[in-house]
């Protein structure tokens, strides 16, 4: 099965100087170890918010407007992409990102099925 892990940030709260050294060097050997566990399909970060597009449908009328969008207190800042065995297995390699973040971090990782059936 595969699952999309969306990692959900507060770009106000995000550390100003971004991941440290520390958190640069424990996210490669977290990668390497998924991919050695042939777990991860794809990962990636994503440019910031203000470069954005936004498309919308609405009563039929698409509307477009580019970022930065002043309402957004959270948006998708990277993803990632694995295949497992159970959702429960794709829980805990999110729980294993998350725990390698510091304290300074307040981001969250929803992790959701791809739907397959067609």
């Amino acid at each position: 099965m595969r699952y999309m892990m969306m990692i959900r940030l507060d770009p106000a709260t995000v550390p100003s100087a971004g991941p440290d050294q520390r958190l640069a060097e424990a996210m490669g050997e977290l990668l390497e170890e998924m991919t050695k566990a042939g777990v991860l399909l794809d990962t990636a970060g994503l440019r910031p918010i203000e470069e954005a597009t936004r498309i919308r449908l609405s009563g039929g009328r698409q509307t477009v407007v580019d970022g930065p969008f002043t309402e957004s207190k959270e948006v998708i800042g990277g993803y990632c992409l694995v295949q497992t065995r159970s959702k429960d297995e794709a829980v805990e390699w999110a729980s294993r990102f998350l725990g390698i973040h510091g304290p300074e971090w307040d981001i969250e990782v929803e992790v959701r099925q791809v739907d397959e059936s067609g």
